[in-house]
């Protein structure tokens, strides 16, 4: 279970990484400088937070709920052949949970296409050209 304990943790912290605007080096980024291109972008994206609705919470949920209940049924196979059916459908739900959380978090932690647009219009309506996302 430790094993389980230490992937689940290396899933999430390195799923969660967020992703952010790539910046064409134009005039207006080059004139402006790094330091206030990176303050624009986190307005941008306070902006973004405000008037983007998303589902991250639900869709983290739903994973869970889903990982959960697959993990029952094929705990409760396991210990249905090796005759501890109680036992491997417990364990089963638990190590489905976990995967169901981590596939969810990892999912909400990515932008929206629709978080991504607002981002990209806010940041062209302040002179910066955005080629893409990493």
């Amino acid at each position: 279970m430790n094993k389980l304990m230490l992937i689940v943790a290396v899933a999430v912290l390195t799923g969660c990484s967020a992703k952010g605007p790539v910046l064409y080096p134009n005039a207006h980024l080059q004139s402006v400088g790094e330091a206030r291109a990176q303050q624009d972008v986190a307005e941008c994206e306070e902006l973004a937070d405000r008037y983007v609705k998303s589902p991250e919470g639900l869709a983290a949920a739903k994973s869970t709920a889903v990982g959960g209940a697959g993990g029952a049924v094929v705990g409760g196979a396991a210990g249905a052949v090796t005759g501890n059916l109680g036992r491997g459908i417990g364990i089963g739900a638990a190590t489905g949970a976990a995967a169901g959380l981590v596939h969810g978090i990892i999912q909400a932690s990515q932008p929206t296409p629709v978080f991504k647009n607002f981002m990209t219009r806010c940041l062209q309506e302040r002179g910066y050209d955005v080629i893409g996302w990493e």
